[in-house]
């Protein structure tokens, strides 16, 4: 049995990509035992990957370096006896732990000069735009010689049925009907959000049809999400900042469509099978698609974009405020 230590990723929706590299592991290796090093909120996420075998929570938060709190955490993983370590995140500090921890083997990308704390480094392709993130991910499970795989395991987060149906009870959903998800937010930035205008027009013509909508995001969604509900008279769930995320997971897996931007939410759609309508505008789908085979991704393609910018280094944000409603509803008929 191999033992093996991932350090996981700090975002949301990499979290959820990062489920295809443990996949592919134990496609290779059904008796490789995976432990996840992550932050706490990712428990909601890991706990339902069946090929982690344990999540050790990272003590630490985002960005911190402290770098004896670091020492110790290695300390406390050298008892595991790991064979190999692979570190998905690209800085200096998140190789730390698994060199403190003397794991004999410590795969990852170059990324902060990491060069002594890894000692199988690779070098990311230079190509634009840049890989699939859940291919660059899979490649560190693989030898540094061994060829691309053709194709990459999806995610598929695990849901208990009954736990989804009391969920959307607690907070008065009707989960027998075919509800459609909009997912408002993009922590990256701006330029990754459709306007709440756009998400409004898809919402109503829902309703007019009498599908119940459900809006999710977190606590910094909620301005989007009450502009929404305002132009849809009040007649949307919104749920931004109140569930955890286990609760959305929970939810989304309920809905039938998801219209999301380009964030976590999306790819935890995806990975519970709802049918997602994913909208690009500064960044890419050959990067960061949803990857479920019920997925339709709009992208204007302008000269502009993908230019992978927080805000509109333009101004306009073009690639998002011209791609109409009409498109998307066009796609859920």
């Amino acid at each position: 049995m191999t033992n093996i230590l991932i350090v996981g990723p700090a975002w949301v929706g990499d979290m959820v990509l990062a489920q295809c590299l443990f996949k592919a592991i134990r496609r290779a290796d059904p008796a490789a035992r995976i432990t996840v090093l992550a932050p706490a909120w990712s428990a909601p996420l890991v706990e339902r990957m069946p090929e982690v075998a344990k999540l050790v929570r990272m003590p630490l938060g985002h960005g911190e370096f402290k770098l004896r709190a670091r020492y110790r955490l290695g300390r406390e993983l050298r008892a595991r006896r790991f064979a190999r370590a692979i570190v998905l995140p690209g800085s200096f500090k998140s190789a730390l732990p698994p060199w403190f921890a003397r794991i004999p083997r410590r795969t990852g990308y170059v990324g902060e000069q990491r060069w002594g704390l890894l000692n199988d480094i690779r070098r990311s392709p230079k190509v634009t735009p840049p890989p699939v993130t859940a291919r660059r991910f899979v490649a560190l499970g693989r030898d540094k010689d061994a060829p691309e795989v053709d194709e990459i395991p999806r995610p598929a987060l695990t849901v208990d049925s009954a736990a989804a149906q009391e969920t959307a009870a607690r907070f008065g959903l009707d989960a027998g009907a075919a509800a459609v998800a909009l997912c408002p937010g993009a922590e990256y930035g701006p330029a990754k959000q459709w306007p709440a205008a756009h998400f409004a027009a898809v919402a109503a013509a829902q309703l007019q049809r009498g599908r119940p909508v459900w809006i999710f995001g977190s606590a910094k969604d909620r301005a989007a999400a009450a502009d929404i509900n305002r132009r849809c008279a009040g007649r949307c769930a919104d749920l931004t900042g109140r569930t955890t995320l286990g609760e959305a997971v929970d939810l989304l897996s309920l809905a039938r469509h998801t219209v999301t931007n380009d964030s976590g939410l999306m790819h935890i759609a995806a990975a519970v099978g709802s049918h997602v309508i994913a909208l690009y505008g500064s960044s890419s789908d050959t990067v960061t698609p949803p990857l479920t085979p019920r997925a339709h991704p709009l992208n204007l393609r302008l000269d502009c974009s993908p230019c992978f910018h927080r805000a509109c280094p333009l101004g306009h944000t073009n690639c998002l405020n011209h791609l109409s409603p009409d498109r998307v509803l066009a796609v859920m008929e």
